[in-house]
């Protein structure tokens, strides 16, 4: 009965009073930054984005400003963001999924019943953090990237076409990931599945399903959740064929907000 009464979010009890919003994001913040998860994943993210383009700028900056190169510098200054979203895919499930591995979500919905209430405090904090350090990535990068492009004269300012807009895609894009990611975990609840879902369609059958015949192909191609979201975070994208930045993100977007709507139907009808 004491847990029938805790969990009911529509039932008065004398005595106990409700946490807010804001209370709910602060305790959200406590409980995603008191794991080490979280500062690994941030740092991995920071190591392998900014590292890996500042690298791979390194050692073709010569090739780019030959006369052989068949690439835009502009594809190559986020390089590394690629390989930065696995961070952003990893933290959005254990956001979800480490609650219900240790048993914690049910202490949670106890002290807060509203279970929306809970999901956007979760996704404020989530969509907070992975925005802000994205951003911080791609920046990152691009100052050590672009010091070898200058060297080679071919180097990119702010003010170029694409390249202030991928720095901010590159957080905005990474908040996306983490938020399909915590998504899918609300519908698995479980780590290893979540994310094996979740780098398969990003990783795996966004490049696969190309191979469908004729305009099947190559628009399921462009729609697939990476192809679409990943072209807001590069100047230049490797695939000339995919949709224009901000309208691929948009059809990320909206394939997101389908995944987390299902999600959180899951999450308010079944049991912790």
């Amino acid at each position: 009965m004491t847990d029938t009464v805790a969990l009911d979010p529509n039932r008065h009890v004398p005595g106990l009073t409700r946490p807010g919003f804001r209370q709910t994001v602060h305790a959200e913040w406590i409980k995603f930054w008191s794991v080490r998860s979280t500062a690994w994943s941030v740092i991995a993210m920071l190591v392998l984005g900014a590292g890996l383009t500042t690298l791979i700028c390194a050692t073709n900056a010569e090739w780019l400003a030959s006369s052989e190169a068949d690439e835009s510098p502009g594809s190559f200054i986020t390089f590394g963001m690629t390989f930065a979203q696995v961070t952003a895919i990893v933290l959005g499930t254990l956001t979800i999924t480490t609650e219900y591995g240790t048993g914690m979500i049910r202490a949670t919905l106890a002290a807060t019943p509203r279970r929306g209430q809970v999901l956007a405090a979760k996704a404020v904090v989530l969509v907070g953090t992975l925005f802000v350090a994205g951003t911080v990535t791609a920046f990152a990068g691009y100052l050590g990237g672009n010091v070898f492009l200058d060297r080679e004269g071919i180097g990119l300012a702010l003010s170029d076409d694409g390249v202030l807009r991928s720095m901010v895609g590159s957080g905005l894009y990474m908040a996306g990931l983490g938020l399909l990611a915590a998504a899918v975990g609300l519908l698995v609840r479980h780590t290893a599945a979540a994310l094996s879902i979740v780098l398969a369609l990003v990783f795996v059958v966004g490049t696969m399903v190309v191979l469908l015949p004729g305009a099947w192909g190559e628009w399921t191609s462009k729609l697939m959740p990476g192809n679409a979201g990943a072209g807001v975070a590069t100047p230049v994208s490797f695939n000339p064929y995919l949709l224009d930045p901000w309208t691929g993100f948009a059809v990320f977007c909206a394939e997101v907000a389908a995944v987390l709507l299902v999600g959180h139907l899951a999450f308010r009808r079944r049991d912790a």
